[in-house]
Protein backbone atom coordinates (compact mmCIF):
# COMPACT_ATOMS: atom_id res chain seq x y z
CA UNK A 1 0.00 0.00 0.00
CA UNK A 2 3.01 2.29 0.16
CA UNK A 3 2.12 3.52 -3.31
CA UNK A 4 -1.14 4.89 -1.97
CA UNK A 5 0.04 6.37 1.31
CA UNK A 6 -0.70 10.06 1.58
CA UNK A 7 2.94 10.81 2.20
CA UNK A 8 4.04 9.05 -0.97
CA UNK A 9 2.51 11.82 -3.05
CA UNK A 10 5.15 14.17 -4.36
CA UNK A 11 4.64 16.65 -1.56
CA UNK A 12 1.92 17.60 0.11
CA UNK A 13 -5.61 23.78 4.80
CA UNK A 14 -7.18 26.78 5.21
CA UNK A 15 -5.07 29.60 6.63
CA UNK A 16 -5.15 29.77 10.43
CA UNK A 17 -5.15 32.88 12.55
CA UNK A 18 -1.79 34.60 12.31
CA UNK A 19 -1.26 34.37 16.05
CA UNK A 20 -2.01 30.67 16.47
CA UNK A 21 0.71 29.12 18.58
CA UNK A 22 2.89 32.17 18.15
CA UNK A 23 4.64 31.49 21.44
CA UNK A 24 6.02 28.02 22.11
CA UNK A 25 6.30 26.88 25.69
CA UNK A 26 8.37 23.78 24.92
CA UNK A 27 12.09 23.32 25.60
CA UNK A 28 13.01 24.22 22.02
CA UNK A 29 11.50 27.70 22.24
CA UNK A 30 14.62 29.48 23.43
CA UNK A 31 17.07 30.32 20.67
CA UNK A 32 20.66 31.38 21.22
CA UNK A 33 21.44 35.09 21.22
CA UNK A 34 21.89 36.47 17.75
CA UNK A 35 20.04 33.54 16.13
CA UNK A 36 18.99 34.83 12.71
CA UNK A 37 15.32 34.64 11.80
CA UNK A 38 13.72 35.05 15.21
CA UNK A 39 12.05 38.33 14.34
CA UNK A 40 8.94 38.46 12.17
CA UNK A 41 9.58 42.08 11.25
CA UNK A 42 11.62 41.66 8.09
CA UNK A 43 11.58 38.18 6.51
CA UNK A 44 13.95 37.66 3.61
CA UNK A 45 12.64 37.08 0.11
CA UNK A 46 9.57 39.28 0.28
CA UNK A 47 6.09 38.02 -0.50
CA UNK A 48 5.41 40.14 -3.58
CA UNK A 49 5.27 38.88 -7.13
CA UNK A 50 5.43 35.27 -8.20
CA UNK A 51 8.62 33.65 -9.41
CA UNK A 52 9.27 34.49 -13.07
CA UNK A 53 12.33 32.33 -13.67
CA UNK A 54 11.86 29.00 -15.45
CA UNK A 55 12.74 25.70 -13.82
CA UNK A 56 15.88 25.51 -15.94
CA UNK A 57 16.94 29.00 -14.89
CA UNK A 58 16.38 28.15 -11.24
CA UNK A 59 18.28 24.90 -11.74
CA UNK A 60 21.32 26.70 -13.10
CA UNK A 61 21.17 29.20 -10.25
CA UNK A 62 20.86 26.39 -7.70
CA UNK A 63 23.96 24.69 -9.11
CA UNK A 64 25.85 27.97 -8.91
CA UNK A 65 24.71 28.28 -5.29
CA UNK A 66 26.31 24.92 -4.44
CA UNK A 67 24.02 22.29 -5.93
CA UNK A 68 22.66 20.86 -2.67
CA UNK A 69 19.20 20.61 -1.10
CA UNK A 70 17.93 19.07 2.14
CA UNK A 71 14.20 18.43 2.60
CA UNK A 72 12.49 17.14 5.74
CA UNK A 73 9.21 15.46 4.71
CA UNK A 74 6.44 13.99 6.81
CA UNK A 75 5.88 10.32 6.10
CA UNK A 76 5.52 6.78 7.35
CA UNK A 77 8.51 4.83 6.00
CA UNK A 78 12.10 5.70 5.05
CA UNK A 79 11.49 4.86 1.38
CA UNK A 80 8.15 6.61 1.03
CA UNK A 81 9.58 9.58 -0.85
CA UNK A 82 11.80 7.54 -3.15
CA UNK A 83 9.49 8.32 -6.08
CA UNK A 84 9.89 12.03 -5.41
CA UNK A 85 13.66 11.74 -5.22
CA UNK A 86 13.84 9.71 -8.44
CA UNK A 87 11.63 12.15 -10.35
CA UNK A 88 13.56 15.17 -9.07
CA UNK A 89 16.88 13.53 -9.91
CA UNK A 90 15.69 12.69 -13.42
CA UNK A 91 14.68 16.32 -14.01
CA UNK A 92 17.67 17.91 -12.24
CA UNK A 93 20.44 15.27 -12.36
CA UNK A 94 23.30 17.42 -11.06
CA UNK A 95 21.54 18.62 -7.93
CA UNK A 96 22.30 16.68 -4.74
CA UNK A 97 18.94 16.11 -2.98
CA UNK A 98 18.76 14.69 0.54
CA UNK A 99 15.17 13.93 1.51
CA UNK A 100 14.54 12.66 5.04
CA UNK A 101 11.17 11.07 5.94
CA UNK A 102 9.83 10.93 9.49
CA UNK A 103 6.53 11.45 11.25
CA UNK A 104 5.71 15.16 11.01
CA UNK A 105 5.24 15.31 14.80
CA UNK A 106 8.90 14.35 15.25
CA UNK A 107 10.27 16.41 12.38
CA UNK A 108 8.67 19.63 13.63
CA UNK A 109 10.13 19.46 17.14
CA UNK A 110 13.44 18.33 15.63
CA UNK A 111 13.47 21.54 13.60
CA UNK A 112 12.53 23.57 16.69
CA UNK A 113 15.44 22.03 18.55
CA UNK A 114 17.77 22.78 15.68
CA UNK A 115 16.61 26.40 15.77
CA UNK A 116 17.31 26.52 19.50
CA UNK A 117 20.78 25.02 19.17
CA UNK A 118 21.86 26.81 16.00
CA UNK A 119 22.21 23.54 14.09
CA UNK A 120 19.54 23.79 11.37
CA UNK A 121 19.78 21.05 8.72
CA UNK A 122 16.83 21.29 6.25
CA UNK A 123 16.19 23.93 3.63
CA UNK A 124 12.58 22.88 3.01
CA UNK A 125 10.00 21.44 5.40
CA UNK A 126 6.81 19.74 4.19
CA UNK A 127 4.68 18.53 7.09
CA UNK A 128 1.21 17.47 8.15
CA UNK A 129 1.51 19.56 11.33
CA UNK A 130 -0.22 22.56 9.76
CA UNK A 131 -0.16 24.61 12.95
CA UNK A 132 3.63 24.80 12.89
CA UNK A 133 3.68 26.88 9.73
CA UNK A 134 1.61 29.65 11.26
CA UNK A 135 3.72 29.60 14.41
CA UNK A 136 6.97 29.67 12.42
CA UNK A 137 5.62 32.47 10.25
CA UNK A 138 4.89 34.51 13.37
CA UNK A 139 8.42 33.83 14.63
CA UNK A 140 9.97 34.91 11.33
CA UNK A 141 11.30 31.43 10.59
CA UNK A 142 9.87 31.13 7.06
CA UNK A 143 11.06 32.75 3.85
CA UNK A 144 8.20 34.64 2.21
CA UNK A 145 8.23 33.38 -1.36
CA UNK A 146 5.64 32.78 -4.09
CA UNK A 147 6.53 30.08 -6.61
CA UNK A 148 5.30 30.27 -10.19
CA UNK A 149 1.60 29.39 -10.25
CA UNK A 150 1.02 30.69 -6.72
CA UNK A 151 -1.93 32.80 -7.90
CA UNK A 152 -3.58 29.62 -9.21
CA UNK A 153 -3.36 27.81 -5.88
CA UNK A 154 -6.70 27.62 -4.08
CA UNK A 155 -6.98 30.16 -1.26
CA UNK A 156 -7.28 27.41 1.36
CA UNK A 157 -3.89 26.05 0.36
CA UNK A 158 -1.56 29.04 0.66
CA UNK A 159 -0.46 31.77 3.00
CA UNK A 160 -1.32 35.16 1.47
CA UNK A 161 2.21 36.48 2.04
CA UNK A 162 3.85 33.35 0.67
CA UNK A 163 5.21 32.04 3.97
CA UNK A 164 4.02 28.57 2.98
CA UNK A 165 2.13 26.85 0.19
CA UNK A 166 0.52 23.43 -0.04
CA UNK A 167 2.03 21.45 -2.88
CA UNK A 168 -0.31 18.46 -2.82
CA UNK A 169 -3.70 17.27 -1.62
CA UNK A 170 -3.94 14.28 0.69
CA UNK A 171 -7.24 12.59 1.57
CA UNK A 172 -7.88 10.16 4.41
CA UNK A 173 -10.76 7.71 4.66
CA UNK A 174 -11.09 3.94 4.70
CA UNK A 175 -10.66 1.49 1.86
CA UNK A 176 -11.71 -2.09 1.29
CA UNK A 177 -11.09 -5.05 -0.95
CA UNK A 178 -13.66 -4.65 -3.72
CA UNK A 179 -13.86 -8.32 -4.69
CA UNK A 180 -14.49 -9.47 -1.12
CA UNK A 181 -17.15 -6.86 -0.38
CA UNK A 182 -18.69 -6.99 -3.86
CA UNK A 183 -18.43 -4.42 -6.61
CA UNK A 184 -22.11 -3.54 -6.36
CA UNK A 185 -21.89 -2.77 -2.65
CA UNK A 186 -20.64 0.56 -1.32
CA UNK A 187 -19.55 0.53 2.30
CA UNK A 188 -19.86 3.66 4.45
CA UNK A 189 -18.32 4.30 7.88
CA UNK A 190 -21.55 3.08 9.46
CA UNK A 191 -20.81 -0.38 8.06
CA UNK A 192 -17.46 -0.62 9.86
CA UNK A 193 -19.23 -1.70 13.05
CA UNK A 194 -21.20 -4.49 11.35
CA UNK A 195 -20.32 -7.79 13.10
CA UNK A 196 -19.71 -9.22 9.61
CA UNK A 197 -16.35 -7.43 9.57
CA UNK A 198 -15.17 -8.41 13.04
CA UNK A 199 -11.53 -9.45 12.87
CA UNK A 200 -11.26 -8.26 9.28
CA UNK A 201 -10.30 -4.60 9.84
CA UNK A 202 -6.89 -2.94 10.09
CA UNK A 203 -6.53 0.63 11.29
CA UNK A 204 -3.87 3.17 12.10
CA UNK A 205 -3.97 4.29 15.71
CA UNK A 206 -6.00 7.52 15.74
CA UNK A 207 -4.13 8.71 18.83
CA UNK A 208 -0.75 8.38 17.09
CA UNK A 209 -1.42 10.41 13.93
CA UNK A 210 -3.33 13.70 14.02
CA UNK A 211 -4.85 13.21 10.56
CA UNK A 212 -6.23 9.80 11.54
CA UNK A 213 -7.31 11.39 14.81
CA UNK A 214 -9.30 14.03 12.96
CA UNK A 215 -10.94 11.37 10.78
CA UNK A 216 -12.01 9.42 13.87
CA UNK A 217 -13.23 12.60 15.53
CA UNK A 218 -15.49 13.14 12.51
CA UNK A 219 -16.77 9.58 12.87
CA UNK A 220 -17.48 10.13 16.58
CA UNK A 221 -19.25 13.43 15.94
CA UNK A 222 -21.31 11.99 13.09
CA UNK A 223 -22.22 8.55 14.42
CA UNK A 224 -21.83 8.97 18.20
CA UNK A 225 -19.77 7.31 20.90
CA UNK A 226 -21.79 4.12 20.59
CA UNK A 227 -20.26 3.74 17.11
CA UNK A 228 -16.79 4.15 18.63
CA UNK A 229 -17.52 1.51 21.28
CA UNK A 230 -18.81 -0.91 18.66
CA UNK A 231 -15.76 -0.28 16.47
CA UNK A 232 -13.52 -1.00 19.47
CA UNK A 233 -15.28 -4.37 19.80
CA UNK A 234 -14.48 -5.34 16.19
CA UNK A 235 -11.12 -6.97 17.04
CA UNK A 236 -9.36 -4.33 14.97
CA UNK A 237 -5.69 -4.74 14.09
CA UNK A 238 -4.21 -1.40 15.12
CA UNK A 239 -0.70 -0.37 14.05
CA UNK A 240 1.49 2.70 13.77
CA UNK A 241 1.85 4.40 10.40
CA UNK A 242 -0.99 5.42 8.11
CA UNK A 243 0.52 3.12 5.48
CA UNK A 244 -0.27 0.05 7.60
CA UNK A 245 -4.04 -0.31 6.96
CA UNK A 246 -3.61 -0.23 3.18
CA UNK A 247 -0.73 -2.67 3.30
CA UNK A 248 -2.92 -5.08 5.27
CA UNK A 249 -5.67 -4.85 2.63
CA UNK A 250 -3.43 -4.98 -0.42
CA UNK A 251 -1.55 -7.86 1.18
CA UNK A 252 -4.75 -9.88 1.56
CA UNK A 253 -4.53 -10.00 5.34
CA UNK A 254 -7.56 -7.78 6.03
CA UNK A 255 -10.67 -6.75 4.10
CA UNK A 256 -10.92 -3.16 5.36
CA UNK A 257 -8.27 -0.56 6.17
CA UNK A 258 -9.19 2.57 8.16
CA UNK A 259 -7.21 5.80 8.53
CA UNK A 260 -5.16 5.77 5.37
CA UNK A 261 -4.85 7.52 2.04
CA UNK A 262 -6.12 6.29 -1.27
CA UNK A 263 -7.43 7.20 -4.67
CA UNK A 264 -10.99 7.26 -5.94
CA UNK A 265 -9.86 7.14 -9.58
CA UNK A 266 -8.14 4.60 -11.76
CA UNK A 267 -8.13 0.83 -11.78
CA UNK A 268 -7.53 -0.67 -8.37
CA UNK A 269 -8.47 -3.84 -6.48
CA UNK A 270 -9.69 -1.66 -3.63
CA UNK A 271 -12.41 0.95 -3.18
CA UNK A 272 -11.55 4.21 -1.43
CA UNK A 273 -14.67 5.50 0.32
CA UNK A 274 -15.72 9.12 -0.25
CA UNK A 275 -19.47 8.47 -0.17
CA UNK A 276 -21.80 11.49 -0.22
CA UNK A 277 -23.26 12.26 3.18
CA UNK A 278 -20.47 10.52 5.09
CA UNK A 279 -17.29 12.11 6.39
CA UNK A 280 -13.77 11.75 5.12
CA UNK A 281 -11.02 14.34 5.41
CA UNK A 282 -8.49 16.07 3.19
CA UNK A 283 -5.88 18.76 3.51
CA UNK A 284 -3.09 20.48 1.65
CA UNK A 285 0.33 19.27 2.78
CA UNK A 286 2.17 22.50 3.51
CA UNK A 287 5.72 23.22 2.42
CA UNK A 288 7.98 26.16 3.15
CA UNK A 289 11.52 27.40 2.64
CA UNK A 290 13.17 28.12 5.96
CA UNK A 291 14.47 31.64 6.52
CA UNK A 292 17.86 30.23 7.58
CA UNK A 293 18.11 27.80 4.67
CA UNK A 294 21.63 27.27 3.37
CA UNK A 295 20.41 26.39 -0.13
CA UNK A 296 17.68 28.92 -0.78
CA UNK A 297 17.65 28.76 -4.58
CA UNK A 298 17.52 24.97 -4.65
CA UNK A 299 14.67 25.16 -2.13
CA UNK A 300 12.79 27.55 -4.41
CA UNK A 301 13.39 25.19 -7.33
CA UNK A 302 11.87 22.33 -5.34
CA UNK A 303 8.67 24.29 -4.62
CA UNK A 304 8.35 25.52 -8.21
CA UNK A 305 8.80 22.00 -9.54
CA UNK A 306 6.17 20.57 -7.21
CA UNK A 307 3.64 23.29 -8.07
CA UNK A 308 4.20 22.97 -11.82
CA UNK A 309 1.17 21.86 -13.83
CA UNK A 310 3.07 18.78 -14.97
CA UNK A 311 3.57 17.59 -11.41
CA UNK A 312 0.08 18.63 -10.29
CA UNK A 313 -1.49 16.71 -13.18
CA UNK A 314 0.44 13.65 -12.01
CA UNK A 315 -1.18 13.54 -8.56
CA UNK A 316 -1.83 9.92 -7.59
CA UNK A 317 -5.32 10.67 -6.26
CA UNK A 318 -6.34 13.06 -9.04
CA UNK A 319 -6.63 16.13 -6.80
CA UNK A 320 -4.54 19.26 -7.16
CA UNK A 321 -4.04 22.37 -5.06
CA UNK A 322 -4.29 24.44 -8.26
CA UNK A 323 -7.59 25.79 -9.53
CA UNK A 324 -6.47 25.52 -13.16
CA UNK A 325 -5.81 21.77 -13.02
CA UNK A 326 -8.93 19.77 -13.89
CA UNK A 327 -9.51 16.54 -11.93
CA UNK A 328 -10.07 13.28 -13.84
CA UNK A 329 -13.58 12.35 -14.87
CA UNK A 330 -15.70 11.44 -11.88
CA UNK A 331 -13.94 13.78 -9.45
CA UNK A 332 -14.58 17.33 -8.36
CA UNK A 333 -11.92 19.67 -6.97
CA UNK A 334 -11.32 18.63 -3.39
CA UNK A 335 -12.65 21.91 -1.96
CA UNK A 336 -16.07 21.16 -3.50
CA UNK A 337 -16.53 18.09 -1.28
CA UNK A 338 -18.23 19.38 1.85
CA UNK A 339 -17.72 15.99 3.50
CA UNK A 340 -13.93 16.31 3.03
CA UNK A 341 -13.76 19.01 5.75
CA UNK A 342 -10.86 20.79 4.07
CA UNK A 343 -11.34 23.84 6.30
CA UNK A 344 -11.83 21.78 9.44
CA UNK A 345 -8.46 20.06 9.69
CA UNK A 346 -6.37 23.26 10.04
CA UNK A 347 -8.70 24.50 12.79
CA UNK A 348 -8.47 21.12 14.51
CA UNK A 349 -4.66 21.14 14.36
CA UNK A 350 -4.48 24.65 15.83
CA UNK A 351 -6.31 23.66 19.05
CA UNK A 352 -3.66 21.47 20.68
CA UNK A 353 -5.56 21.10 23.96
CA UNK A 354 -8.56 19.72 22.08
CA UNK A 355 -6.29 17.41 20.10
CA UNK A 356 -4.89 15.99 23.33
CA UNK A 357 -8.38 15.38 24.71
CA UNK A 358 -9.31 13.42 21.59
CA UNK A 359 -6.10 11.38 21.80
CA UNK A 360 -6.57 10.38 25.40
CA UNK A 361 -10.25 9.60 24.90
CA UNK A 362 -9.51 7.24 22.01
CA UNK A 363 -6.78 5.62 24.12
CA UNK A 364 -9.54 4.70 26.59
CA UNK A 365 -11.43 2.91 23.81
CA UNK A 366 -8.57 1.41 21.78
CA UNK A 367 -5.70 1.04 24.25
CA UNK A 368 -2.28 2.65 24.27
CA UNK A 369 -0.22 3.03 21.10
CA UNK A 370 2.23 0.15 20.69
CA UNK A 371 5.15 -0.43 18.35
CA UNK A 372 8.22 1.39 17.10
CA UNK A 373 7.81 4.36 14.76
CA UNK A 374 7.73 3.05 11.21
CA UNK A 375 10.34 5.51 9.83
CA UNK A 376 12.77 4.41 12.54
CA UNK A 377 14.49 6.60 15.14
CA UNK A 378 16.40 9.31 13.31
CA UNK A 379 17.92 11.34 16.13
CA UNK A 380 18.51 15.07 16.22
CA UNK A 381 20.20 15.91 12.91
CA UNK A 382 19.34 13.46 10.11
CA UNK A 383 20.67 14.57 6.76
CA UNK A 384 23.46 16.67 8.26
Amino acid sequence: MSSLSRRHVLATGAALGAGAFAASTGPAAAAPAGDRGTSASAPRGGGGREETRTLDELYRAALAEGGKLVVYAGGDTPTQQDGTKAAFKARFPELDLTLIVDYSKYHDVRVDNQFATGTLVPDVVQFQTLQDFDRWKQQGRLLHYKPAGFSKVHEAFKDPQGAWVATGVIAFSFLYDTATVGAARRLTPRDLVDPQWKGRIASAYPHDDDAVLYLFSLYARTYGWDWVARFAAQDVQFARGSNSPGEAVFGGRKTIGVGTAGSAVGASPVTFSIADGHPFMAWGQRAAVLEQAKNTTAAKLFLNWQLSTQMQNGSFNGWSVRTDVTPPAGLKPIWEYRNAHVDGFPRFMADRAEVERWKQTFALYFGEVKGDPTPGRLGLHPGA
